[in-house]
């Protein structure tokens, strides 16, 4: 009796528990110093963060937005950067083959805060929106960084021309 209740709540609770994870979002480990300084400031620890799906389902991106997508060069590997540019920006490329980008359609430039630390668009160039899976909406770990992301892009890193 006890072996049945426990097989009928797996069997319920697992497909509940799948489809919010896919759907809703789920907390992920932040590691490396490509986002520093605001995931992982500390040499010690890492961040770990609330990854939001729902919130890039239609590919509603805006610049300065922190999110998690798969890497061009590993598809493997899930890596998080800012959203720079989105597309028809023009962009100030950092060390790219060319030296300002039309960002395509369908497409996002995203770079990590720590500039020279991290492998990015300057790398790869613009992003298929189709490899971003979710938002960082915020720090849940450690308890003393808990906070919300800020949606926000620095200065030296705005599009040249924008796209309307």
């Amino acid at each position: 009796m006890l072996f049945r209740n426990f097989c009928r709540s797996i069997f319920v609770g697992l497909p509940i528990g799948v489809t919010f994870l896919d759907t809703v979002g789920y907390v992920a480990r932040v590691e490396g110093v490509s986002m520093q300084p605001v995931l992982n400031p500390g040499a010690k620890n890492s961040d770990y963060v609330f990854l939001s799906r729902w919130s890039v389902r239609e590919y509603d991106l805006k610049r300065g937005d922190i999110v998690s997508l798969i890497s061009p060069k590993d598809p493997n590997q899930k890596i998080i950067k800012r959203v720079v540019a989105l597309e028809g920006d023009v962009v100030s490329t950092l060390g790219y083959k060319n030296q300002y980008v039309k960002v395509p359609e369908g497409h996002c430039w995203v770079e990590g805060d720590h500039t020279g630390h991290t492998l990015d668009s300057n790398t790869f160039g613009p992003v298929s929106l189709g490899l971003v899976n979710a938002k960082a909406v915020a720090i849940v770990w450690p308890p003393e960084r808990w906070q919300n992301l800020e949606t926000k892009l620095p200065d030296h890193r705005r599009p040249i021309t924008r796209s309307i």
